[in-house]
C-alpha cells in the first residue's frame, strides 16, 4: 500500500520541453486566480460592490490593506517553508483557501463579513500564489532564463488582473459582483489537483537540472548556483555562491532595498488602487472607460519581459532606478488628465514604466543573493512590500473622505516615486561570502551596481 502510494506521488507528466515552463506555466493559473482578491482588482471593481452595498470606501480599502499586511506578516514563514518543501504542497494549500474564502466574499451581506474572508484570502494566496512561493520555485528551476522566469511571474498578476477587471464589469452587468467571486472560487479550487500532480521542489527531485541543462554539459556551478557557460551577465561572477538569510540582512544593500520597496509601492498602490474612482468622479470617465484605463495599465506589465532583459544588460539596479523617475513624472501627469484620450494616454505610461519595478525588485535580490536561500531572503522582503501595499490602499480612501479629492495622494505618490529613486543610488552590490570549503573565486571581481 505504501509503495503504490509513493507511485503514485513520484508520477508526473512528461513533456517535451523542459519540465520548468510547466510548473511555471501552472503557477500563472494559481496566480490568476489570487487576483482576484489583489489590491488591484477590490480597487478595480470597488464601485460595483459600494453601489450594490453601499459600505463606505475606506472600508474596501481597509479590507484591502490589512489582507496585505497580513500576508507580509506570514511571507517570511512562507519563505522558509518554500525553500524546504517546494510548491507542491503549499499552493494546493493555498488555492483551497482561496476558493473557500471567495465564496464567503460571494456571500457576505455585512461589511465584517467581507472584512474577513477578504483578509484570510488574501493572506494565504498572496505569498502562496503570486508571491514568495512561485518566485522561490523559478529561481530555483531557471538559472540563465531566471530574469525572463522571474518577468513571467511578475506578470501573471497584473494581467490576471487586467482580465479580471474586465470580466468583472461584464458579469456585473448580466448577473452581479457576488456571482464572479463564486466562479472564481469554483476555478481556484479545481487547481489543487494539478498542482499536486505537476508542482515540484527543485528540478534535481526530478533528475534535471536548471534550463533543463545536460549533466555532461553543465558543471556543479551552472546546475545549481547560477553561473556558467551562457550565464546572465547580471548572475556571472558572484553567483557561485548564494548568501543565507541573516547574511543578507547584514547588508546595506538589503535594508536600502527595503526602504525602496516600502516607499515607492505605497505610492503605485496608492495610485492604482484610487485610479478609478478618480477617473469617474474626476476626469469625467464612465466607470467602464476608467476601469478599461487600468486594464490597460496593468495589462503593460508585459513590458516586464523588455525589463528583465534590460537588467541583464544595464543590471537591475540602474532599470530600477529608471523606472523610478519615469514613474514619479507619469503620476505627476494624471493631475492634467481630464479627458478619456489622456486617460488612455496615462494608462500607457503608467503601465509601461511602473509595472517593471516588482520583477526588477526580485531580479535583483537573486542578482545579489543566489537561490539557496531564497525564499527565506524573499520573504523578509515581503513584509516591506505588504506594508507598502497596505498603506497605499488606505491612504488614498482616507485622503478622498477628509479633502473630497485625489489630488494630494498623486502629489505623495509622485514625491515618493522620485525619493526612491534618489534612494536606489546608494545600493551598492554585498562582498560575496566566503564559502565553507575555502575563498571566493577572485576571477570575476563584483559589480558595483
Amino acid at each position: 500500500m505504501a509503495s503504490a502510494l509513493s507511485t503514485l506521488l513520484n508520477w508526473r507528466p512528461y513533456t517535451p520541453f523542459y519540465y520548468g515552463w510547466l510548473v511555471l506555466g501552472l503557477s500563472g493559473a494559481g496566480a490568476f486566480a489570487a487576483t482576484a482578491i489583489a489590491g488591484v482588482v477590490l480597487g478595480g471593481v470597488q464601485s460595483y460592490i459600494l453601489e450594490d452595498t453601499n459600505w463606505s470606501r475606506t472600508s474596501i480599502g481597509l479590507a484591502a490593506s490589512c489582507g496585505v499586511w497580513m500576508s507580509g506578516l506570514f511571507a517570511p514563514f512562507a519563505g522558509r517553508m518554500a525553500d524546504r518543501y517546494g510548491p507542491r504542497w503549499l499552493m494546493p494549500v493555498g488555492v483551497i483557501v482561496l476558493g473557500l474564502s471567495m465564496f464567503a466574499i460571494g456571500g457576505a451581506h455585512a461589511a465584517w463579513q467581507f472584512f474577513i474572508a477578504s483578509v484570510i484570502g488574501r493572506a494565504i494566496s498572496q505569498p502562496f500564489l503570486i508571491g514568495v512561493v512561485p518566485r522561490t520555485m523559478a529561481v530555483n528551476f531557471f538559472n540563465r532564463r531566471r530574469n525572463i522566469a522571474l518577468a513571467l511571474t511578475g506578470i501573471y498578476r497584473p494581467i490576471s488582473g487586467a482580465l479580471i477587471i474586465q470580466a468583472f464589469s461584464v458579469i456585473a452587468v448580466f448577473a452581479d459582483w457576488r456571482a464572479a467571486f463564486r466562479y472564481l472560487g469554483i476555478f481556484s479550487l479545481a487547481l489543487a489537483v494539478p498542482m499536486i500532480i505537476i508542482m515540484r521542489r527543485r528540478p534535481e527531485d526530478i533528475g534535471l537540472l536548471p534550463d533543463g541543462a545536460e549533466p555532461s554539459a553543465a558543471g556543479p556551478a551552472s546546475a545549481g548556483r547560477g553561473s556558467g557557460p551562457g550565464a546572465n551577465p547580471s548572475q556571472q561572477g558572484q553567483g557561485t555562491v548564494s548568501s543565507t538569510a541573516r547574511e543578507a540582512l547584514r547588508t546595506q544593500a538589503f535594508w536600502v532595498m527595503a526602504a525602496v520597496t516600502l516607499i515607492e509601492v505605497a505610492a503605485t498602490s496608492g495610485l492604482g488602487f484610487s485610479l478609478v474612482p478618480h477617473l469617474r468622479d474626476f476626469a469625467g470617465l464612465t466607470t467602464p472607460q476608467a476601469a478599461g484605463v487600468l486594464s490597460i495599465s496593468t495589462f503593460l506589465a508585459l513590458s516586464s519581459l523588455v525589463w528583465g532583459q534590460l537588467a541583464a544588460r544595464l543590471t537591475a539596479k540602474w532599470c530600477i532606478v529608471v523606472a523610478l523617475a519615469l514613474s514619479a513624472a507619469a503620476a505627476l501627469a494624471l493631475l492634467r488628465v481630464d479627458t478619456l484620450l489622456a486617460a488612455y494616454a496615462f494608462g500607457v505610461l503608467w503601465g509601461l514604466f511602473h509595472s517593471g519595478l516588482e520583477v526588477l525588485r526580485y531580479i535583483l535580490l537573486a542578482d545579489y543573493f543566489g537561490r539557496d536561500s531564497y525564499g527565506a531572503i524573499a520573504g523578509t522582503m515581503r513584509p516591506f512590500e505588504a506594508g507598502g501595499l497596505g498603506l497605499g490602499q488606505l491612504v488614498g480612501p482616507l485622503i478622498y473622505d477628509f479633502t473630497g479629492s485625489y489630488t494630494l495622494l498623486i502629489l505623495f505618490s509622485s514625491g515618493f516615486l522620485a525619493l526612491s529613486a534618489a534612494l536606489m543610488l546608494l545600493i551598492r552590490r554585498p562582498a560575496r561570502p566566503v564559502p565553507a570549503t575555502g575563498p571566493a573565486p577572485q576571477d570575476a571581481p563584483a559589480r558595483q551596481s
